[in-house]
């Protein structure tokens, strides 16, 4: 699944604003909106970002 697909599912289920999300994932408040103007995320940027939203999907 692409990454900003599963990242706007869990902004939509958590109600959590997308700069928040960006800084408690990657440490990155612009990392949802650069994706969406079309930013190509690294392995780690994906792995973090996967990782924070499985842990707290638990």
């Amino acid at each position: 699944m692409e990454l900003l697909v599963l990242i706007e599912r869990y902004l939509k289920t958590s109600h959590m604003p997308e700069t928040k999300f960006g800084r408690l994932a990657v440490n990155d408040p612009r990392l949802v909106g650069d994706l969406r103007r079309g930013r190509e995320p690294g392995p780690d940027t994906i792995r973090r970002v996967k990782t924070f939203i499985l842990e707290h999907l638990a």
